[in-house]
C-alpha cells in the first residue's frame, strides 16, 4: 500500500528529502547497498544504535515510498528480507557523492577508503558494476 507523500513544494532536493531526508534512512540505504545488511535484525545492529520502533517506522516509509521491498525470509517464517528497489537502487550515485565529500572533511575508516578509491577511478564502470550486484 502506498502512502500518499504530503510534498511541501515542488522542488526536487525538498521532494527528496521528505522521502530520505531524515537522520535514519540514507543510513538503512548504506546499509543494503555495502554491508549485505537485509534483515531488521541486521540493522538493528549497526554501529549507529537506531531504536527498534524508529527502525520500523523508517523502514515501512522507505517501502511505502518505492526505495526498499521486503520478501519472505527462505530460513524463517519469522523474518523478512528488506533489498532495495530499482528506484532505491537509484540512490547510489548520491551516497557515493556524499562519500567523496566527506572524505574532505572526516577521518575515514580504511575499509571504505579502499572502496572509495576503486570508485574514485572510474565512478562510471563502479557505480555499474555495484547496481548489476543489487539489482541480482
Amino acid at each position: 500500500m502506498k502512502k500518499k507523500l504530503n510534498k511541501r513544494s515542488d522542488c526536487p532536493v525538498s521532494c527528496s528529502l521528505d522521502i530520505w531526508g531524515d537522520k535514519w534512512s540514507l543510513l538503512i540505504i548504506r546499509d543494503l547497498m555495502f554491508a549485505n545488511k537485509c534483515t531488521y535484525g541486521d540493522f538493528l545492529k549497526s554501529e549507529e544504535g537506531i531504536a527498534t520502533n524508529i527502525l520500523a517506522s523508517k523502514l515501512q516509509g522507505l517501502e511505502e515510498n518505492g526505495i526498499i521491498e521486503k520478501s519472505e525470509h527462505p530460513d524463517s517464517k519469522a523474518k523478512v528480507l528488506y533489498r532495495l528497489t530499482s528506484k532505491g537502487i537509484g540512490l547510489l550515485p548520491i551516497l557515493i557523492e556524499i562519500h567523496f565529500w566527506a572524505e574532505n572533511y572526516f577521518p575515514i575508516p580504511e575499509n571504505v577508503k579502499a572502496v572509495m578509491k576503486e570508485a574514485k577511478k572510474d565512478k562510471d564502470l563502479f557505480i555499474k558494476k555495484l547496481t548489476a550486484e543489487l539489482e541480482k
